[in-house]
């Protein structure tokens, strides 16, 4: 049964808190897992549905495009509909889409139904983090802070693990129809047991339009433009061009309207409160570092070591296992140490994780991964909930609808530019590597003759005269050529992003202690 409650939604007692909160875990754990899930899987939905490579990004890119459009606009949407209402709109949109993605019968069908998923579900983001802060005062919003923190590095991170062993027992399909289940049951019991405000239909009339429109048009030609860059070499092709243009225009118009509006659908002046600022800044960095790893790693995995979709899962599982154990330390942890050490402790280790890449041979697999892995895994759960916890604790509750969207936003902003950039340095770093390794190897080299006579030898012996057995050894050179040149561009993408912490641990150290409680209503 629920308790109806007047005026403070803290009031209402601990048990239905706790589980409505919960309930919104669900959601919010669905929806971002959902981004990931697929990564280990690409090459099974492909063959399912006959789609190239090209077009298989696009299972990925179409669910972010649309997801980073909405997550802005959930703290307008929130005050129209009541956090309830739309979350329960999203959770059944995300449920019906995910279907909808497992009866998919073509490349074509699968990408819409994705951005539809994507579009539906992302409400579900945002509402969670308000709606902690908003029903657990004091240390309470430490727990809080710290489960919503664990989830949102962890659902990416085990992302690519739940796929890879879902598509290697069962099909590509129950990737999504998984979500049917806990999608029903959170759409049923959140209008029981979920109470934070109150719908204002009234702000329909006043609603800021032109603001949606800009930021729309913004956000959704940026993606394609960080998506489609990288292979087709970015402004040679005329639809880059002007969707940057179009991006570039909105964009600055966006700002200038955000920053004058009475009501803008974003709240961009709360960046001015300096904890909101550095702690948007922290989380588009771990965003980078969080999405990009879970994009390079099965990636080199599949590419060098040609590791199936439950192989590479199996790799990519020490992160996830690791944070967990990393969660019963930071709880332990909190009590003893200030927050802002505690975020210092987890840049560190996710940058050292990262770093530890760089020595990546053709030859790891999981026990070489497990160390740099471990260190990530440690590192997002000791850094993530001192973020949010800095960003959004900095905040009155009057701001914290329309700054929590854009605090979102930057995390999978964060995530978009970095696998862009990292995708851009694949490709540019792997045509470096093979010409420097291919200037060093020649024929006459006394190592690459005996290379090639061995391979030459064991050709005939296969073979006899029936194949080219001088052609054969070189074909084979130029494999290793290409496999050695890119596993050092990987080590390239690696140590770029190792970089992007040292940016992080700058930001902390002009940030202001980080608190539990509330600030007045008219701080600014």
């Amino acid at each position: 049964m629920t308790t109806a409650f007047s005026g403070d939604p803290a009031s209402q007692p601990t048990k239905q808190r706790v589980f409505a909160f919960a309930l919104m875990c669900v959601g919010f754990f669905m929806a971002t897992l959902d981004i990931q899930i697929v990564a280990s899987s690409l090459r099974d939905i492909g063959g399912g549905l006959s789609a190239s490579q090209d077009e298989l990004s696009w299972v990925q890119t179409a669910y972010l495009i649309a997801e980073i459009i909405v997550i802005p606009m959930s703290g307008w949407l929130s005050k129209v509909m009541s956090t309830r209402w739309l979350f329960v709109a999203s959770a059944v949109g995300f449920t019906i889409t995910s279907m909808l993605c497992g009866l998919a019968w073509d490349i074509n069908s699968m990408i819409l139904f994705r951005g539809l998923q994507g579009a539906l579900g992302a409400a579900m983001i945002p509402t969670v983090f308000t709606t902690a802060f908003v029903l657990f005062p004091g240390r309470q919003r430490l727990i809080a802070s710290t489960t919503i923190g664990a989830l949102a590095s962890l659902a990416p991170a085990i992302g690519p693990v739940i796929g890879g062993w879902i598509t290697d027992q069962w099909s590509w399909h129950w990737l999504f129809y998984l979500n049917l289940v806990p999608g029903i049951a959170v759409a049923v019991l959140v209008p029981r047991y979920v109470h934070i405000d109150e719908p204002d239909p009234s702000l329909l009339k006043r609603g800021d339009y032109l603001g949606i429109a800009l930021m729309s048009g913004f956000l959704g030609c940026l993606e394609y433009v960080l998506e489609e860059g990288p292979r087709k070499n970015w402004f040679s092709d005329d639809a880059i061009v002007i969707c940057a243009w179009i991006s570039a225009i909105c964009g600055f118009l966006f700002i200038v309207h955000a920053l004058t509006a009475d009501d803008p659908v974003v709240d961009l002046r709360a960046l001015a409160v300096r904890n909101f600022g550095i702690g948007s800044l922290l989380s588009f960095v771990t965003g980078i570092g969080i999405f990009v790893t879970v994009f390079l790693t099965p990636l080199f995995l599949s590419q060098v070591r040609a590791f199936s979709s439950l192989q590479i899962g199996i790799a990519l599982l020490s992160v996830g296992a690791f944070q967990l154990v990393a969660l019963c330390a930071y709880a332990f942890a909190a009590r003893y140490f200030s927050m802002r050490a505690l975020l210092v402790f987890g840049l560190v280790c996710f940058g050292l994780g990262c770093y530890l890449y760089t020595p990546i041979t053709h030859d790891w697999g999981w026990r070489e991964l497990l160390l740099p892995q471990a260190l990530r895994g440690i590192g997002q759960q000791f850094s993530v909930p001192p973020i949010v916890t800095m960003a959004l604790g900095s905040l009155p509750q009057s701001r914290l609808k329309s700054a929590s969207g854009l605090f979102n936003l930057m995390r999978n902003l964060g995530g978009a530019i970095g696998i862009a950039v990292s995708a851009t340095m694949l490709n540019d770093r792997l045509n470096f590597h093979y010409l420097r390794l291919n200037e060093h190897v020649s024929a006459g080299e006394p190592q690459v003759a005996s290379l090639l006579d061995r391979q030459a030898a064991y050709w005939t012996s296969v073979a006899g005269n029936t194949l080219d057995t001088a052609q054969a050894g070189l074909a084979n050179l130029h494999r290793l050529i290409y496999r050695e040149a890119l596993t050092l561009t990987y080590a390239d993408a690696y140590y770029a992003l190792s970089l992007c912490f040292i940016v992080a641990l700058i930001a902390v150290a002009f940030s202001r202690p980080i608190t539990l409680n509330a600030p007045p209503p008219d701080a600014h």
